[in-house]
């Protein structure tokens, strides 16, 4: 059965999401998840592409991006994942791939699921288990964002300009929405938009032909 086409345009914002081959993982130690940052604060601005977010963890890797051009976005994650797997083989003494073939993205065209995405993206090692708050976990873009720490990966997204014009006030506010969290409706439909290719927030027609309507019988009066 035939790949169905990304979903993918300028300017555009996009939840991509690239697993480890059978979920198994792709990050063994710190120098392997250092190595894949560097390689993501060369490449996305080399082919294009501004970062907004992102969460790298065990066994997959979580990104909010902005690509500016057509294939922006599929170029920068072949040279990042082949850049990285070619290091990691050759250190490990393994060879073979590593990541699932293909990286799974949704259209994020709204300010509401841009900052949805945000915590989704920052909030994962919480809901795993791996880290009591965001801030806690080193791999994740939430200290900058939230903190100010600087980043060299991230771009801010204009639905996070938006919070304020002031760069403390706005991280503040930034701050402030993890203490919200989300909601389980909003969860269920990332994830569900992310693995099916489809926009956040568009409703899915159903599969198959729509039911015909039935049929108006005579009825005495």
């Amino acid at each position: 059965m035939p790949r169905g086409r990304r979903l993918i345009f300028p300017d555009v914002a996009l939840h991509l999401v690239q697993r480890g081959v059978n979920r198994q993982p792709c990050f063994f130690t710190e120098a392997h998840y250092e190595h894949y940052l560097r390689l993501l604060a060369v490449t996305a601005p080399q082919y294009g592409c501004s970062i907004h977010a992102y969460c790298l963890m065990t066994n997959h890797v979580h990104l909010l991006l902005t690509p500016h051009q057509h294939g922006a976005c599929a170029r920068v994650m072949k040279q990042v994942n082949q850049c990285y797997v070619q290091r990691l083989n050759k250190s490990a003494g393994r060879s073979g791939t590593l990541w699932e073939g293909r990286f799974h993205t949704s259209l994020v065209a709204s300010d509401h699921y841009a900052l949805a995405c945000y915590r989704y993206i920052e909030l994962n090692p919480v809901r795993a288990g791996m880290a009591a708050h965001p801030r806690d976990y080193r791999w994740s873009s939430y200290r900058s964002n939230a903190d100010g720490r600087f980043d060299p990966i991230l771009s801010e997204h204009s639905s996070y300009l938006a919070l304020s014009e002031a760069a403390e006030t706005r991280r503040s506010a930034y701050r402030g929405l993890f203490e919200m969290g989300l909601q389980d409706s909003t969860l269920e439909d990332i994830r569900k938009a992310t693995r099916g290719g489809y926009p956040m927030g568009a409703q899915r027609r159903p599969r198959g032909r729509p039911p015909r309507p039935a049929k108006m019988g005579y009825v005495p009066i």
